[in-house]
């Protein structure tokens, strides 16, 4: 007997087996029950969550013989036939390859047939986004008011590219992406059945590599399996998935958090010797800090990050040199300068710069220091930036100042009175500014300024209506 991968031999043929679609499964099952099927469906969502398996569920339900059931038995004719793909009455076409008018023609005048061996005809279209537009118009009718006992089930992966027209003539489900924590207990019990050793830690690398994806999470296992055999080693797995070494990634945030720039060039050049792309090594670096962040703010950290109690402890004991601010920080200097990366010319460099950046961050002075040192300005105190380390000031000559900026004392036009008032500072200011304005004004290029401006300001022409009333 031929080799069946785990994608295949442990896909769901009912909706209890289903993973992380609770509110569809419920929606379709008491449609089943409660008679009340609609003519067309539409599945949207990513891949290997489950659509066509859905559908082909969908399926055996209404045509089983024990039906229409929300549990069917799966062992009769009917349910062989769709499970096997090979009935007559189910029809599952692809559809970037059935795209064109023609195709949807063809299919139109396979509908208007009854179902010859099953109680209803469906029809199933795979990535309906890839039909043309022509082809879709020629599908609204009978999609609207099908023949009786039809029925549309459409899937896709690219939602926005289906036509509102269609939309509006479908019953529209949207499959989530599955948690981590159900894909570890799918791949548990799947582990359990084939007997195979793994740690959760394991499990929770193929989890976090299949992005939501239970078909390839599967095929993840897969391939592990038929790399390590039925013990699956961390440190395999690791090399199969590409995961990056977390050591690379401790090493970064200390140089950040030690605030020590000199060592990000021989992490970064050490990491590109490694064969890494940074572009993806960026992302585990946001990741990584996105980590610490969790450890120093929850306090059950465990439950949220799928680490073993090692690497927890690591983590804690690294997120100690930072703050939340500090950690925060980070996250949003790293998010900010990941879309220059993607597009930079030369993405080392700007990897170089933006980490080095993250090094001088500590030194920064927050804004509730520096309100506060203006405030202790203004009372005569020590301000609080002050206190703290400076960079020592270049020493300052002792030279006599030029003669050309000391003010020359000029004698006062009249002695002042004996038990006069002392003469109020602002006035010798303001009598200054109007000697000043006085030379100036006696400049012939000031004084040929000031005239043009005047002519200028004389033949401005005021408003056509205003003119108009004046004349009047």
């Amino acid at each position: 007997m031929s080799y069946l991968i785990f994608a295949r031999k442990y896909r769901p043929k009912t909706f209890e087996e289903m993973v992380g679609q609770k509110a569809v499964v419920q929606t379709l099952q008491n449609a089943i029950k409660n008679n009340r099927v609609a003519q067309a469906y539409l599945f949207s969502g990513m891949r290997g969550v489950g659509k066509t398996t859905a559908a082909r569920i969908l399926a055996k339900a209404l045509n089983c013989k024990h039906g229409p059931t929300p549990t069917p038995c799966g062992a009769c004719d009917s349910c062989l036939e769709i499970g096997e793909d090979r009935s007559i009455d189910v029809l599952e076409i692809d559809g970037a390859s059935n795209r064109g008018i023609d195709d949807i023609r063809a299919l139109r005048e396979t509908v208007k047939y009854k179902a010859m061996h099953d109680r209803f005809k469906i029809i199933i279209i795979d990535e309906v986004h890839q039909v043309t537009g022509p082809a879709f118009n020629a599908l609204l009718k009978t999609l609207e008011e099908p023949p009786p006992d039809t029925i549309f089930i459409f899937a896709t992966t690219e939602f926005h590219k289906v036509p509102a027209t269609i939309v509006s003539r479908c019953q529209h489900f949207e499959f989530k992406k599955v948690s981590h924590k159900d894909i570890i207990n799918h791949l548990m019990a799947i582990a359990a059945k084939e007997q195979l050793t793994i740690t959760p830690y394991g499990l929770g690398l193929i989890a976090e590599a299949s992005e939501g994806s239970i078909r390839d999470s599967q095929s993840l296992l897969d391939q592990a399996v038929a790399f390590c055999g039925e013990n699956v080693g961390d440190a395999e797995l690791k090399e199969i998935l590409g995961a990056v070494n977390r050591d690379f990634l401790f090493d970064f945030s200390s140089a950040v958090l030690e605030e020590q720039p000199d060592r990000i060039f021989f992490l970064v050049e050490k990491v590109v010797e490694s064969g890494y792309d940074l572009r993806f090594f960026y992302k585990e670096l946001v990741q990584h800090f996105r980590n610490l962040l969790v450890v120093n703010s929850v306090a059950r950290a465990e439950d949220l990050l799928l680490f073993g109690p090692e690497d927890l402890a690591r983590l804690k004991a690294e997120a100690k040199k930072g703050s939340n601010e500090d950690f925060l920080r980070y996250l949003q200097a790293l998010q900010n300068a990941e879309s220059g990366l993607k597009f930079s010319s030369h993405p080392q460099i700007y990897f170089e710069t933006a980490l080095i950046k993250l090094c001088h961050f500590k030194k920064l002075v927050e804004l509730k220091d520096l309100i506060r040192d203006i405030g202790e300005s203004k009372r005569g105190g020590t301000p609080v930036s002050e206190t703290r380390p400076r960079p020592p000031t270049p020493a300052v000559s002792h030279q006599a100042p030029s003669t050309k900026y000391v003010p020359k004392a000029e004698p006062s036009s009249s002695p002042r009175p004996a038990g006069a008032p002392p003469a109020d500072p602002k006035d010798e200011f303001t009598r200054g500014k109007d000697k000043d304005m006085e030379t100036a004004l006696k400049d012939p290029g000031v004084r040929l300024f000031m005239d043009r401006m005047k002519a200028r300001a004389l033949s401005v022409e005021p408003p056509k209506g205003k003119a108009e009333n004046e004349e009047h």
